[in-house]
């Protein structure tokens, strides 16, 4: 029984020390100079911290990736200027959103470490020829990759939070992912994937496969919002 009962003094213990109100008592009773406890982590989020930093990394390379493609297809000798807008807007919302994610990592009481590195390029065929110089449908093959490896990522972290243990469990970064990125990620590839299709199309049927690009970036000029 009483070896029960230090169990028990133990567990009250290791609880108490976890509570902001207790580092504070023990501060201000000189026990403890540290307030470890107080800040904004809760739930399961310290546990995706760690791909929330790389998923941040993520989003900077992909928007400096669309960002080199815009300029491809903006210079004078392709002259696409409706990709070189669709890639630019790509360029523009993924930036924001690493943005937004940096500010979510406060928000849950951590700091973003710049020092993480960018998950690796999964496509080895691309890896190896690492050219930003691409014709039309090959860079919308390409940013359709990239999306879905964006959006991949995302249900990774989703599934981390979403076990139903105390200390996986996060119902807040469940909604923040499904809210800012599951849903818009799941639009953004039918986009791509229609686009990708659409081009390929034209080019297998067509009889003049460069005024149906030509056309199709004209569309995209006025519709790439």
């Amino acid at each position: 029984m009483r070896t029960v009962y230090v169990l028990l003094l133990i567990s009250v213990g290791y609880c108490s020390a976890q509570f902001c109100f207790t580092d504070t008592l023990n501060m201000c009773s000189g026990a403890n100079d540290n307030s470890v406890n107080c800040n904004a982590t809760y739930s399961g989020v310290h546990l995706v911290m760690t791909d929330l930093h790389e998923y941040v990394m993520h989003h900077l390379s992909h928007s400096f990736q669309y960002l080199f493609m815009s300029a491809t297809f903006a210079n004078y000798e392709k002259h696409r200027e409706g990709f070189a807008k669709l890639y630019r807007k790509y360029s523009d919302s993924t930036w924001e959103d690493a943005i937004d994610l940096i500010k979510y990592i406060g928000k849950r009481g951590d700091s973003m470490n710049f020092d993480v590195n960018p998950p690796d390029e999964p496509n080895e065929r691309f890896a190896q020829n690492f050219n930003y110089n691409m014709h039309e449908l090959e860079s919308l093959s390409r940013a359709l990759d990239m999306h879905k490896h964006l959006a991949i990522k995302a249900h990774t972290i989703h599934s981390e939070v979403t076990k139903r243990k105390h200390d996986y469990h996060d119902a807040e970064t469940l909604s923040y992912l499904e809210e800012k990125f599951v849903h818009k990620h799941a639009d953004r590839i039918r986009e791509l994937a229609g686009y990708a299709n659409d081009v390929s199309n034209m080019v297998k049927t067509s009889d003049d496969p460069s005024l149906s690009i030509f056309l199709f970036d004209e569309y995209l000029q006025k519709h790439a919002l």
